[in-house]
């Protein structure tokens, strides 16, 4: 597949490993007969370690075949992730290492996930947008203060903290957006 055709999200071959590409920028040459350069940001599947590579349009790349499949997080086997497949309750088994920091997001029966599988291999995981979190501590909100709209920290029922508005408290639920980590709003 030639560089000119890839798009964001595409999985390809490279320098021996395989990468998904999440972001293209395009250079257009200065002056005449010089050739348009892409420059692809890439992350390493599994792995996720990001690099940065150029092509020419004309470049070929080989294109993997990733499957995206919807499953929903089921328990912990030792330090590893176990999803099951949505559909045929195929068991995922995904490493502490690749799912990293999104372990913060990562509740009981968490539902709307995708487990990215390459040779029925899991490599990666993808969260929903937004998940339901718990506030387990955070301070109470200052009263009689001025009424200043000043984030306070809130640690959640998965370890994570994050800054969350002052009239949060401790008990509630929240939204928390897994790509930001940011306060998204109470939960229903």
């Amino acid at each position: 597949m030639k560089a000119s055709d890839i798009k964001k999200g595409n999985v390809v071959e490279y320098g021996g490993g395989v990468y998904q590409i999440r972001d293209i920028d395009r250079s257009s040459p200065q002056g005449r007969g010089g050739n348009v350069r892409f420059r692809f940001v890439m992350y390493s599947v599994p792995g996720g370690n990001k690099l940065d590579a150029s092509f020419d349009a004309d470049d070929n790349l080989s294109e993997v075949e990733l499957l995206r499949r919807q499953a929903s997080f089921s328990y912990m086997d030792g330090s590893a992730f176990v999803f099951l497949d949505d559909e045929d309750y195929t068991p995922y088994m995904l490493d502490a290492e690749v799912v990293g920091d999104d372990a913060g997001y990562i509740t009981e029966g968490l539902g709307g996930c995708y487990v990215q599988v390459i040779d029925d291999a899991p490599v990666a995981l993808q969260l929903p947008q937004h998940v339901v979190l718990e506030v387990v501590e955070t301070p109470p909100e200052l009263k009689g203060g001025t009424a200043t709209k000043r984030p306070k920290p809130a640690r959640l029922s998965t370890g994570i903290e994050i800054m969350v508005p002052e009239y949060i408290a401790s008990g509630e639920r929240i939204l928390v957006n897994t790509t930001t980590g940011e306060f998204g709003g109470r939960a229903d």
